[in-house]
């Protein structure tokens, strides 16, 4: 087992398969489940929450954690930061926000609210359309800002894009900001989501 845990690789698979395992015990030993519109809901929402939790995951440790405890860290160590752990942080950090978006757009179509939400229930009785159509702008906000503004920005002060030594602070900044305005965005999105699924 110590050999399985020292490997984050076996670790993962090992996940997989519990994940499976339980999937398969309770489909096939809890009453009559189909492969119909509500599995594929269902799976899709899963893979939305899992996608979901690694985003918001990594938006929280880059504000809680690591953007505070860089002015601590000794210059000497901080290429360790700039050259090896922000690269990897951001690349699950974007992907998992498209993964989140993707998903999310694709449980709305198969429950057939994705019309509704996206017009944030005008003209639908509001309500439960309401909540997560404010959820999924929220999100689609937030997944642009990752994208199309901390991204740019970050390849600029991480040295991966070649740029002038005036511009890295500004894009370190714009970048910063951004990453904090999607943490400011992050507990109404969540909010509205969770709201969506229980109080209607």
């Amino acid at each position: 087992m110590v050999s399985i845990l020292q490997s984050l690789s076996k670790t993962i698979h090992l996940s997989i398969i519990l994940a499976i395992i339980l999937f398969l015990g309770l489909f096939f030993g809890g009453g009559e489940f189909a492969f119909d519109q509500i599995f594929w809901s269902w799976l899709f929402r899963y893979f939305h929450v899992l996608a979901g939790v690694m985003w918001i995951g990594l938006l929280w440790y880059l504000n809680f954690v690591q953007i505070p405890s860089m002015p601590k860290i000794p210059d000497e160590q901080k290429p360790a930061i700039g050259k090896v752990i922000a690269p990897a942080v951001l690349f699950w950090f974007r992907w998992a926000a498209f993964a989140t978006i993707i998903t999310g757009l694709i449980v709305a179509y198969l429950n057939g609210y994705a019309h509704e939400a996206m017009t944030l229930g005008i003209g639908s009785g509001g309500g439960k359309n309401t909540a997560i159509g404010i959820g999924m702008w929220l999100g689609l906000i937030m997944a642009f800002n990752v994208w199309f503004i901390i991204w740019p920005n970050q390849k600029k002060a991480l040295g991966i894009v070649e740029c002038s030594p005036d511009e890295k602070p500004k894009a370190a900044k714009t970048a910063m900001l951004t990453s904090r305005i999607n943490t400011l965005l992050s507990l109404p999105m969540l909010l509205t989501m969770v709201m969506a699924q229980n109080l209607y």
